[in-house]
């Protein structure tokens, strides 16, 4: 057995015997370790018989982390099923076999050792009450050879050269996805590549919005509409197809993989909660992109908290008039519908009172941003997901008509909302592997091309290391984001599935970014340097479409609910 200092490349010196019956056989005890946390954690967390919000509140190391070693016991089926498929299908290679043994090691060995929750988190199993008799399964002898010898120094290297062999191949590994969506991530592969990825360094560094030319081409190509039914204009494709799209575009720059967000969260709550009139005149347009939507609900002082939000809209005939305050709203100035969320009970201080608006304005230019009478906004200068830019939006008596209100009642708006939160969770997933992508991308070729010491980074074993730990995460992402996005398809509740996508997805894109722009060194903190604005916009993923923190409590409370 290769143990880590030895230079052994050969598969039978690397890769562990009877791998996949290790890995199964390993995964069992961990399961028993996540049950065991939960009933711990329900004794601790409960009163009078139910898990109390308080006690979830003051011990939040404990529930957090119990959301992540759910992830991570989630992550490690979903690869074993990833890794049975393949080999069912004769696809199960050295490369896939590298990645399996290097991932399940890995994150065996952080389950045992400390899952870092992020760089100065590291949840160890005594914050989950677990004692050292609970945690004994992973003495098992197939966990403790994945443990020791899974993720080795020797795998790694083995696995970064076959990498460079490979470097035509899409995907480091292959994905398990059929041939329609590997034939659909091909088109969109192609298409960054040419028309997205020369150019986006420019964008960012320019803080420029993404040319209209790009938004028409991806009309064109059916992404506004990729989800929505056919009967509504849509292509009425899968949220798996989502994921696809998503992934390679935000590979080519996050700005562009994120405009369909904007038209996904619109459509979902078109079709889950509008009327038969509103889905028949906004559903085509916004799968043509003809119509260009926005998501008006942050406010300055209610952050994640959305029951806490003042905006209010008040009755004006049978319209509405908004007043109030708005932040963190992408693509303000150029989009024609804003799905707004209001109070339209001024005696209710939490969700209950809150109604969805479809609030039409006119898209602005870079002379007069927001020309709609009622409405005013300033541009907030940020780090990085720049290509659509964010803006403060102030209202003060803007007109929405009354046949705007989402499903013709008051009050339902914070429901509404709710209903679209698994499909933009599993697009952040999929857009955080997009990012992470790039990150090995980028940094793949400049450890190739970049000589030190007489020869290039990628010769030497930390650098391997780090490009080798980019693509295992990134696969293990990518196989969570599947299976959510396939629950999704499946008509099945996955708010916790998707919920973990977006936790796992957002580290690894911060991780790959980070270790990305180490490989760089000195040049990686130059602007002109790619990496570096991947960096900047990796950051984001961990804060948008529900904070780390919030993503972690609701996993939490789901688990012990």
């Amino acid at each position: 057995m290769a143990h880590d200092g030895q230079d052994m490349t050969s598969a039978t010196s690397v890769i562990l015997d009877d791998l996949l019956k290790k890995t199964a056989d390993a995964i069992a005890p961990v399961d028993a370790i996540l049950e065991t946390a939960k009933d711990t954690l329900r004794g601790l967390l409960s009163k009078d018989g139910r898990v109390s919000a308080a006690l979830v509140e003051q011990n939040q190391t404990a529930a957090h982390g119990l959301a992540w070693l759910a992830t991570y016991v989630q992550a490690l089926h979903q690869m074993q099923k990833w890794a049975t498929a393949l080999t069912e299908n004769g696809q199960f290679g050295e490369v896939e076999k590298l990645i399996l043994q290097i991932g399940v090691g890995e994150y065996l060995g952080q389950i045992q050792g400390g899952i870092p929750m992020n760089q100065g988190e590291i949840l160890r199993p005594h914050d989950l009450g677990l004692t050292a008799n609970d945690m004994a399964g992973l003495s098992a002898p197939a966990t403790m050879a994945l443990i020791q010898h899974g993720n080795t120094q020797a795998a790694r290297l083995r696995l970064v050269a076959l990498m460079q062999e490979r470097n035509a191949e899409i995907t480091v590994g292959v994905t398990g996805l059929d041939d329609e969506l590997e034939m659909i991530r091909e088109q969109f592969r192609r298409y960054a590549l040419e028309k997205v990825e020369p150019f986006a360094h420019d964008w960012h560094l320019k803080d420029e919005l993404i040319p209209i030319e790009v938004i028409n081409e991806l009309a064109e190509m059916g992404v506004f509409g990729l989800t929505i039914p056919e009967e509504h204009g849509g292509l009425g494709l899968s949220k798996a197809s989502m994921c696809v799209v998503s992934e390679e575009l935000s590979r080519g720059y996050i700005g562009v993989g994120s405009l369909g967000t904007r038209s996904e969260i619109a459509a979902e709550l078109i079709i889950a909660g509008g009327t038969d009139a509103q889905k028949a005149k906004w559903l085509p347009a916004i799968a043509s992109g003809e119509t260009l939507p926005t998501a008006v609900f942050t406010e300055p002082n209610t952050g994640s908290d959305l029951g806490a939000l003042r905006t209010r809209a008040v009755k004006d005939g049978d319209d509405y008039k908004i007043t109030g305050n708005k932040t963190w709203i992408t693509h303000a100035a150029r989009t024609h519908v804003m799905t707004l969320l209001a109070r339209t009970d001024p005696n209710t201080t939490d969700y209950r009172g809150l109604s969805m608006f479809l609030a039409e304005k006119t898209p602005g230019d870079d002379a007069n941003p927001f020309p709609t009478e009622g409405m005013t906004g300033g541009e907030i200068e940020v780090l990085g997901y720049r290509g659509m830019k964010e803006y403060e939006l102030g209202f003060d008596g803007f007109h929405v008509k009354g046949e705007n209100l989402l499903g013709g009642e008051e009050g339902k708006g914070f429901k509404q909302l709710m209903e679209t939160f698994e499909s933009a969770r599993i697009q952040t997933a999929a857009r955080a592997i997009g990012v992470a992508q790039s990150a090995l991308d980028i940094s793949m070729q400049y450890a190739q091309d970049r000589k030190q010491f007489g020869k290039s980074l990628i010769e030497f074993p930390r650098v391997a290391n780090k490009l080798a730990m980019m693509a295992v995460e990134i696969m293990i992402a990518r196989q969570l984001t599947y299976f959510s996005a396939f629950e999704k398809d499946q008509g099945r509740r996955c708010d916790v599935e998707a919920g973990m996508a977006k936790l796992l997805g957002a580290r690894v894109a911060w991780a790959a970014a980070d270790n990305g722009l180490q490989i760089h060194g000195g040049n990686g903190f130059a602007l002109e340097y790619k990496i570096s604005r991947v960096l900047c916009d990796a950051r984001i993923l961990n804060i948008f479409e529900g904070a780390g923190e919030i993503q972690a409590q609701v996993i939490a409370r789901r688990l012990l609910g």
